[in-house]
């Protein structure tokens, strides 16, 4: 089934700004938000949609890829193990948090109202050459998080009998409110201020952490990069962040993908780009040479006649695509190379072949450059 477009999605007309995107699609995810179309199927696949198609025209480069060659300019990007680092649902915290069901809710996970708090997540910058993003590559990163404190196992007290049960809330972690209004009673549900929603409190504290149940640590994590990333992209490592208060459920790593730029090779999108000088000799005559590639080496063949500029297409030597169907290619870009100074014996041999008229460009041939304004040849 074919993608629909996202200017049509999200109601805005090409050309917005970048505020009128943000504020139609703040529209569309309060409109569908599944909280408020429970059970609705419908509402929530409009409400998905919405989120790829902000995804994609709050990204400049990925906006830029899209308007100018629609949905076959983003192929290869993936949105469920790798997002943009301008992550929508934290610069939309309104919506999907507090009145509304979190992230967790919308895709399969579960959000506590109650119980120990959750630990923080953390960010890691990864760089990756050229030929790692081409292959994918196993990765070690030293990280500093909060570990859970030796001394207490956790737990913040300095005993097991230093836990007690919250007298307020009982152990339940919420406070009730009941409220009589028109339409009736209503029942406010909040997390309990004393424990702050553990349904404990500690008489008294492990004098290693001073309560918290953790101390700071250090770790080290391997992390598998697939094929295909590019910078922008990250990487989240469930439960690797710092340890949660007291025994809370740890937080997240996000690994964000920073590509270092190639001595050899310029990316565009899953192509590559190799630049090759050839003589004017190997333009006038051809000639088979031996080019770089992400993988060793490889044969290319120059045809007779070939013109500066013309780029010469090497299939499937390019990036994988990162959902992992198919490559990119390499494209080569001739140039032909005019030394700056030469020898009276090339000077000499140069003016003999100025005398033949095939070395000119005809009227012709001049025509045909000025209606394209001398554009590449592929």
């Amino acid at each position: 089934m074919a993608k629909r477009d996202y200017y049509e999605i999200l109601c805005v007309q090409r050309g917005s700004s970048q505020e009128e995107i943000k504020k139609a699609y703040r529209q569309m995810a309060l409109k569908y938000h599944p909280d408020r179309n429970a059970g609705d199927k419908d509402a929530e696949d409009k409400f998905k949609e919405a989120a790829e198609a902000y995804e994609v025209l709050c990204d400049p480069e990925k906006k830029q890829r899209y308007d100018q060659f629609g949905h076959e300019g983003l192929r290869g990007t993936n949105y469920h193990d790798f997002h943009n680092i301008n992550d929508i649902f934290s610069t939309f915290s309104d919506i999907f948090s507090g009145g509304f069901g979190g992230f967790g809710d919308l895709f399969g996970g579960t959000r506590s109202r109650s119980g120990p708090e959750r630990g923080g997540d953390l960010q890691v910058r990864l760089q990756l050459t050229l030929q790692e993003v081409a292959k994918g590559v196993e990765k070690k990163i030293k990280i500093k998080r909060m570990v859970k404190c030796d001394q207490c196992s956790g737990s913040g007290a300095r005993s097991a009998t230093a836990v007690k049960t919250c007298p307020v809330c009982h152990g339940s972690g919420q406070v009730r409110q009941a409220a009589q209004s028109f339409f009736g009673q209503f029942v406010n549900i909040t997390a309990c201020r004393n424990c702050n929603g553990e349904g404990r409190v500690i008489s008294d504290p492990c004098s290693r952490c001073n309560g918290t149940g953790r101390t700071k640590g250090e770790s080290t994590l391997k992390v598998h990069i697939p094929p295909g990333v590019a910078t922008g992209n990250y990487l989240t490592m469930k439960g690797e962040g710092d340890e949660g208060p007291r025994g809370g459920p740890k937080g997240d790593v996000h690994v964000l993908i920073e590509e270092k730029e190639d001595d050899v090779f310029e990316r565009h999108g899953n192509d590559i780009l190799f630049t090759l000088p050839i003589s004017i000799t190997q333009a006038l005559l051809g000639d088979e040479v031996e080019i770089p590639t992400l993988n060793g080496k490889a044969r290319l063949h120059i045809d007779s006649g070939v013109q500066s500029g013309k780029i010469l297409r090497m299939r499937g030597k390019g990036i994988p695509n990162l959902n992992g169907y198919g490559k990119g290619d390499q494209l080569v870009r001739l140039i032909v190379w005019i030394p700056a100074k030469l020898t009276k014996v090339s000077k000499d041999l140069i003016h003999k072949l100025a005398e033949q008229n095939e070395l000119f460009p005809s009227e012709e041939v001049q025509r045909s450059f000025r209606k394209t304004k001398g554009s590449f040849t592929q």
